[in-house]
């Protein structure tokens, strides 16, 4: 029997284990400061006993990384990429989601609450393994591999198109990946969108692919990131953890979420004021 076993990177990029829904090991914190969690929690510091505890609280309150696991959610921020992608999957403009849960590995999403609820509230989600009471929540017929939970999401964009989906949005993580998906052999009928999330210490080769093959990039704690954003004068949303709309469909994804919320659409408003923004940024 394959052990119970999830690696998840969390607060400030922190190596975090989680076996038989307990956290087993903390890593070091790479980010001291985020206002995101200060807002949540009050968390003045992302050190690993907090770290520890919000991963506690996850479990406790959504049974992440068991079979109790939670897949249909509320929102959690006001336009984060979850967020960005629900509304977009409920006013039509995707069809499909390749997203990634622990417990099942990728799979293909459209209902926008578990578009919520499987990317809302889960970081970087780096290896798992196979729950299957939290597959069956999802659809096994939407699994890319029930029993091993592989996280690979050329395969899962290959099952989008296979399934018939034109307009699918893939989540990934910075990587040479990025490249791959844009470069993918895609029929006529069918397009692709990249978010591009967790860039937390993103290296400068991973933060140009991404701008110049993503649609949407969060800027987390990089300061590669935010750079890159303002050489280009990308559009962007947000005053402490942009969220930065790098094509025209991007723009549009995003407007379509903050119009929704009734907030200000993308602006261009640079130098960012980094003063707000997590510290520190790497």
């Amino acid at each position: 029997m394959v052990k119970d076993h999830h690696v998840i990177e969390a607060l400030g990029k922190t190596k975090v284990v989680i076996e038989n829904g307990e956290v087993v090991s903390v890593g070091e914190p790479l980010v001291e400061y985020c206002p995101l969690f200060d807002k949540i929690d009050n968390a003045k510091k992302l050190d690993k006993d907090y770290i520890k505890w919000n991963m506690e609280k996850r479990i406790r309150e959504f049974g992440m990384c068991t079979k109790e696991r939670v897949v249909k959610m509320p929102d959690m921020m006001s336009f984060g990429i979850s967020e960005i992608l629900k509304t977009n999957r409920e006013l039509g403009q995707i069809d499909c989601v390749v997203g990634v849960c622990e417990g099942v590995g990728t799979l293909l999403i459209t209902d926008p609450e578990i578009i919520q609820g499987v990317g809302g509230r889960v970081s970087a989600l780096i290896s798992t393994t196979a729950i299957p009471e939290v597959i069956e929540k999802v659809g096994k017929e939407n699994v890319l591999n029930p029993d091993t939970a592989d996280l690979d999401p050329i395969k899962g964009l290959e099952m989008a198109i296979e399934k018939g989906y034109k307009n699918i949005a893939v989540t990934i993580l910075p990587s040479r990946t990025i490249l791959e998906l844009r470069e993918y052999p895609l029929p006529d009928d069918v397009n692709v969108y990249i978010f591009v999330a967790h860039t937390t210490n993103a290296s400068d080769e991973e933060v140009e692919i991404a701008f110049k093959n993503a649609d949407v990039i969060t800027a987390c704690a990089s300061d590669k990131i935010r750079d890159y954003a303002e050489k280009e004068e990308v559009y962007y949303s947000g005053s402490k953890v942009p969220l930065f709309a790098v094509t025209e469909k991007g723009r549009e994804f995003l407007d379509n979420r903050l119009e929704k919320i009734g907030k200000a659409l993308t602006a261009k408003d640079y130098p960012l004021k980094r003063e707000t923004h997590p510290y520190p940024l790497i």
